[in-house]
C-alpha cells in the first residue's frame, strides 16, 4: 500500500522526492502513525554518498522472505479472502520480472489519460484510502485469526496479539490500540469493519478509497493493493452477490 502511494505521488502527481518525504512526515503526525510510514520519510530524504538521493538507484525488483506467502496459503486453507496481501506477494512477483517488464514497456499501449486535478486534493484522498485499505487489511488479518482457531480450537486473545504487534514489529503502529480497544469491547466480535470506531473511519474514508482506485485506473498506474481493499469492502457489505451464477454453472 505506501509503494502504491508512493508509485502514485511519483509518477501521478510528478511530486520531488523532498516533496513525498514531506507529506510521509506529515503522514506520520495523523492517525497513519506507523513504523512503516516513519522509515518510508527517512528513506525518500536519505542521500547517497555523492548527494543525490539513494532511492532512485535501487534496483525494482522485489523478492520476498516467505511470511507473505505463508499467509496467503493459510487464506487458501482456511478459505478466508485475506486479498491485501496476496496482492502485495503477487505485486512483488511481478516486479521480479523486470527484464520482461522493460520489454513489455516499449510494446504494450497505456493509458492515454493524464491527471489534471488538484493535488493538494488527491494527496488527502490518498491519506484516506491507505487508511481506509489499512483498516481492511487489518480486518482481513483478523478474520484469518478468527478461522485458524476456529479449526485448532484456540483461545485466542486478539486485543492481546494487536499490543503484541505494536510491541515490537514491522507492522507496529498506533492504530494497533484502537483494534485492542475493539477487541476489549467485544471480544467476540466476528470483523473489524463492524466495530463502532472502525466503522465510523472506514465510511469517512471509503469515497477517498474510490476515487484513489479509479484514478490510477485512468492513468494507467497499477495500484493492485488499494483496489483489492475496495473490491473486499464492496463484496462484504453486500448483501446479494453474483455467486449463484457461479453456483447455477457448476
Amino acid at each position: 500500500l505506501i509503494c502504491e502511494a508512493y508509485h502514485l505521488m511519483k509518477d501521478v502527481l510528478g511530486l520531488e522526492q523532498g516533496e513525498m518525504a514531506r507529506v510521509f512526515e506529515d503522514w506520520n503526525k495523523s492517525e497513519l502513525d506507523s513504523f512503516l510510514i516513519e522509515i518510508t520519510r527517512d528513506i525518500l530524504n536519505f542521500k547517497d554518498t555523492d548527494g543525490k538521493y539513494l532511492l532512485p538507484k535501487i534496483r525494482d525488483s522485489a523478492g520476498q522472505k516467505g511470511t507473505g506467502k505463508w499467509t496467503g496459503i493459510s487464506a487458501l486453507e482456511y478459505g478466508v479472502p485475506v486479498t491485501l496481501i496476496g496482492e502485495a506477494v503477487f505485486a512483488r512477483c511481478l516486479s521480479a520480472l523486470k527484464e520482461e517488464r522493460v520489454k513489455a514497456s516499449k510494446t504494450l499501449p497505456g493509458a492515454s489519460t493524464k491527471f489534471t486535478g488538484d493535488k493538494k486534493v488527491f494527496l488527502e484522498h490518498l491519506r484516506k484510502a491507505l487508511y481506509a485499505s489499512k483498516i481492511i487489511s487489518y480486518a482481513q488479518g483478523f478474520m484469518l485469526l478468527r478461522e485458524a482457531a476456529k479449526v485448532h480450537q484456540w483461545n485466542l486473545n486478539n486485543g492481546s496479539i494487536a499490543l503484541m504487534w505494536r510491541g515490537g514489529c514491522i507492522i507496529r503502529s498506533v492504530f494497533l490500540g484502537n483494534i485492542k480497544e475493539a477487541f476489549t469491547k467485544n471480544p467476540q466480535l466476528s470483523n473489524l469493519l463492524l466495530d463502532p470506531y472502525f466503522t465510523k473511519h472506514i465510511g469517512a474514508s471509503q469515497e477517498s478509497l474510490r476515487q484513489v482506485v479509479a484514478q490510477s485506473a485512468l492513468v494507467g498506474v497499477p495500484a493492485p493493493a488499494f483496489s483489492a481493499a475496495l473490491a473486499f469492502y464492496d463484496g462484504y457489505r453486500a448483501d446479494v452477490v453474483p455467486a449463484n451464477l457461479l453456483q447455477a454453472q457448476r
